[in-house]
């Protein structure tokens, strides 16, 4: 009883500050230090303690790694060469900008692993040119925002990776079972984007359907970005290295790639680089950290017990429990940034699942597709935020216009969780069953 009081004066206090609009790192923080201010027994150099020892993962070295690989490989000139490909595969389409966006976030997966960065990057360089060819800001927003979900997915997603780390699920199986998510994911948006397009009437932005000879040099212009997953995959799958030191591969990969094969990684540029990985690595590990403290809380009050117990007692059916908690994740996505909820969740739900019977792998993927998508949804969706800035649209224009795009990926959502064959045979046959 006493436990529950004092979980409920937490989530008071982190509700109250969520409300404040503090940000996300400290609301954790604050709120996981007031639960052992009221509670004497625990000394206050647990907090302390904890705070340091979630930063000593040895699988979490990939986090920084990759995040860095990202910067780098935006600043060789490899997203140039991806939006070129892009627009060769899909300009000739019906709103040719909406399905270069679709493309381009799935080519971006094995390079940014970030949704947000994904985004960020679309809207500045996608959103002028979709306004100026009469596209609404709703729509290119709600296409930019939603496509960057396909980044996440796959390899390799940052997202993915910390679950792995959290979960202790392989993250070379999470890698592969992410590719066939993340490429139907793209022509199901494709799909959507498309019939809007074609109702509206939008423009196209080439005459005619690429030659081979176009899409042969698009290809070979990209290669070094869409082999980048493959090695990642295959080395890992090998034992040529870990997951940690995969991250490692990929900082050294893409700066050779910028130095020496395409030329275009300057001093300047370079600079530029180890600033926005600071700094991105900075929050990452902000948040890593006062997730650890408030992860010392909730197993200190059995809170994973009680919503086991809670879970279920609803049903004994696999198919209702497992809805009832993306309900829960979708929801809770909408007010909390995805990699808070990947620390605080999955400790919680991956247990239950897994006394279920439902393969890690295969509830990480859905999972962290829904995680995810709380970022394009209102009303404290970061992505949304951040695409919705940059193209200067009204949110409430971005909310209507997005309902199609989310209500696609939930039902992709639902085939995945439903018919798990369709893509973890994948992960199956590479690593083994």
């Amino acid at each position: 009883m006493l436990g529950e009081i004092r979980m409920g004066l937490v989530a008071i206090l982190f509700l109250f500050l969520l409300l404040l609009n503090v940000p996300l790192a400290y609301t954790i923080g604050v709120s996981s230090l007031a639960f052992f201010l009221v509670t004497p027994d625990i000394s206050l150099a647990i907090p302390v303690q904890k705070m340091v020892s979630s930063t000593q993962s040895f699988p979490l070295l990939a986090v920084p790694f990759f995040v860095m690989a990202g910067n780098l490989m935006n600043a060789t000139g490899i997203t140039r060469r991806l939006i070129h490909f892009s627009t060769v595969l899909t300009g000739h389409m019906r709103g040719g900008l909406a399905h270069v966006s679709c493309v381009l976030s799935a080519l971006m997966g094995g390079i940014s692993g970030s949704a947000n960065a994904d985004a960020a990057m679309e809207s500045r360089i996608l959103g002028p040119d979709m306004e100026k060819r009469g596209y609404s800001k709703g729509y290119s927003a709600s296409v930019i925002a939603l496509t960057s979900l396909i980044t996440a997915t796959i390899p390799p997603g940052v997202g993915l990776i910390l679950y792995g780390v959290t979960g202790g699920v392989s993250i070379g199986k999470l890698f592969t079972a992410g590719i066939i998510p993340g490429i139907l994911m793209m022509f199901i948006l494709m799909f959507v984007s498309g019939r809007i397009a074609n109702r509206r009437n939008y423009p196209v932005e080439r005459e005619r359907r690429p030659t081979s000879k176009e899409v042969w040099q698009g290809l070979k212009e990209s290669v070094f970005a869409l082999l980048f997953p493959v090695i990642l995959i295959v080395g890992i799958r090998f034992g040529i290295f870990t997951a940690s030191e995969a991250g490692a591969f990929a900082v050294v990969y893409a700066f050779v790639i910028g130095v020496f094969v395409y030329k275009e990684l300057t001093w300047k540029a370079f600079l530029e680089v180890m600033l926005n990985t600071v700094k991105d690595n900075g929050v990452i590990m902000f948040i890593i950290m006062a997730s650890g403290i408030f992860g010392y809380g909730i197993i200190y009050d059995r809170v994973p017990q009680s919503m086991a117990n809670f879970i279920v007692g609803i049903s004994s059916s696999p198919w209702i429990v497992t809805g009832v908690i993306m309900i829960f994740v979708f929801i809770a996505g909408m007010f909390m940034e995805a990699t808070v909820n990947t620390l605080l969740l999955t400790p919680i739900f991956l247990p239950i699942m897994v006394q279920y019977g439902v393969d890690p792998v295969h509830f990480g993927i859905v999972f962290m597709t829904i995680v995810t998508m709380g970022g394009m949804t209102p009303p404290v969706g970061v992505t949304m935020y951040t695409t919705c800035s940059i193209l200067k649209c009204p949110v409430e224009n971005y909310v209507k216009e997005s309902i199609p795009f989310i209500a696609a990926v939930v039902a992709e959502v639902a085939l995945l969780a439903i018919f798990p064959q369709i893509f973890m045979w994948l992960p199956n046959l590479v690593f083994g069953g």
